[in-house]
């Protein structure tokens, strides 16, 4: 297993970034107040590219592949994670059904990868579902089954996504990043000009302050660059069983920033359907943790 405990920097670094990508979906919500979701995701892309495009050479993947990535993850994952957060899912919920892409990287990995689904991965995936179930079946004026249904699709996105950069092999996850912005920039420039106009475009656009400004880069430079950069460091040194355990803190820290910030309440059912989700998320990362620990102890 290597390196069993992080050193207390490698630590404190890998609780940033969970920080960053948890606090994130407030930024998010609040952003949407004022910027039109397909617009805003073009701008998190456009500044994840430029400057870092020149800085860092092309991975060593194919153009097809580089595009397949860039669409699902800025079309896909983020395009329609923005929609539904501007007016159909709660930010703190949104932040905990995204986390459903694990089991959809593992059901893509079973269907191209012949991958065979182990018994504790079924378990986990029941769990979350049933997590997942207590969330549509409590849809209001804060969360309807649109925003649902658009989370969750953009969970799969994140999932195919996945597999795409696992056929480009092992390449530099922050120049693989920077490119593949490229083919997530055009399209949501596009899609944003059609359903969004360029009335709005251009009223958006001159209205961009400060504050505004801090938070299309917290998304390009914090979550997509720093998050990437950092986590891709820490999982070259350690074994991605130390590491991976602590994204479980995406979603707690995702929840718990809307209702501190945002003021979103946190009935009993929300919790309860938000600790299924993640207890889900642990027995897929944690089993097979405690199944090796088992067996090197008897």
């Amino acid at each position: 297993m290597g390196n069993e405990k992080l050193p207390t920097s490698h630590f404190l670094l890998a609780l940033a970034v969970v920080a960053v990508w948890g606090s994130n979906f407030v930024v998010i919500k609040l952003t949407l107040f004022t910027l039109p979701p397909l617009l805003f995701a073009a701008l998190r892309f456009v500044f994840a590219l430029l400057p870092a495009i020149f800085f860092l050479p092309k991975p060593k993947v194919s153009w097809l592949n580089l595009a397949a990535y860039g669409f699902f993850i800025g079309v896909g994952q983020f395009g329609l994670l923005y929609i539904a957060v501007q007016s159909h899912i709660s930010a703190g919920l949104s932040s905990v059904v995204v986390q459903s892409q694990a089991f959809f990287t593992i059901g893509l990995a079973m269907y191209f990868a012949r991958e065979q689904i182990r018994q504790f991965q079924f378990i986990a995936l029941l769990v979350c579902l049933i997590g997942l179930g207590i969330i549509a079946s409590h849809t209001d004026q804060d969360t309807d089954f649109l925003g649902l249904a658009l989370v969750l699709l953009g969970a799969l996105s994140w999932g195919i996504g996945n597999t795409v950069s696992r056929n480009a092999g092992k390449v530099n996850m922050l120049a693989y990043v920077v490119w593949s912005s490229i083919f997530s920039v055009i399209p949501l420039i596009v899609l944003s000009l059609i359903f969004e106009g360029w009335d709005l475009i251009q009223t958006s656009l001159g209205g961009l302050n400060s504050t505004l400004w801090a938070a299309i880069l917290w998304q390009s430079w914090g979550n997509t660059l720093f998050g990437f950069a950092a986590w891709a460091w820490l999982l070259a040194r350690h074994p991605a069983a130390v590491v991976a355990p602590i994204s479980l803190l995406v979603p707690v820290l995702g929840i718990g920033s809307a209702a501190i910030f945002l003021g979103e309440p946190l009935p009993l059912w929300k919790i309860a359907a938000a600790t299924l989700v993640i207890a889900g998320l642990g027995i897929n990362i944690y089993w097979p943790i405690i199944r090796a620990r088992l067996k090197s102890s008897v």
